[in-house]
């Protein structure tokens, strides 16, 4: 079961999520998947950020002892993954947007993961040279092109300035073509590991 947020009002997403079976919770949004997740124990976690740690453990093998940073703290993206940094050893800040001087935090990171929400936050000269940065960020603006602008027309960007990204980082996923694409092969992942535990079949 996955549920499409936001929902529209007056549906209550909490009381709609609290509804759902957790060991049917592809999404990993129940909160006995996230006290799992927590304590260490096996549970369903969220798409966005265990695709996030196969691109880093694909990209850096070995996360033991890493500075990160996740700028962001929502319970779909920057809590899980925090939760997963801590568990590969890494060292772990959570940032936002109401942190004070984020860009000498940012700056801090070995790997940064943005998660924000606001287009092109963060600046190139936010990021430590040859850090690993995981943009999360799916904003709609207008095109460049005044034409297309004039037209009403939108294009997605991440959270990252990706071209400015591109100058420092040692590695940086685009937006659109990245983190996404991994997200949709983890709900199938997280969909074919709850129906072998519901099933007895070893996951």
């Amino acid at each position: 079961i996955l549920v499409q947020l936001p929902l529209p009002k007056p549906l209550d997403e909490k009381a709609v999520l609290a509804a759902i079976n957790p060991d049917k919770d592809v999404d990993g949004l129940h909160v006995v998947n996230a006290g799992r997740l927590a304590s260490g124990l096996p549970a369903l976690i969220p798409c966005t950020p265990l695709g996030s740690m196969i691109l880093l453990k694909e990209t850096l093998g070995d996360l033991s002892g890493k500075h990160a940073v996740v700028v962001g703290r929502s319970v779909l993206v920057g809590k899980p993954m925090a939760q997963l940094l801590l568990a590969a050893d890494c060292t772990v800040t959570i940032a936002h947007s109401r942190t004070k001087d984020l860009p000498a935090i940012c700056r801090q990171a070995d790997i940064l993961v943005a998660a924000v929400g606001r287009p092109r936050m963060i600046k190139g000269d936010w990021i430590k040279p040859g850090a690993a940065v995981i943009d999360v960020g799916i904003n709609r603006v207008p095109f460049d092109d005044p034409e297309k602008a004039a037209q009403g027309k939108t294009k997605v960007v991440g959270d990252v300035a990706y071209k400015e990204a591109l100058e420092v980082a040692g590695s940086v996923t685009p937006v659109p073509g990245g983190v996404g694409l991994m997200t949709v092969a983890v709900l199938l992942q997280n969909t074919v590991t709850a129906a072998k535990r519901l099933n007895g079949i070893e996951a």
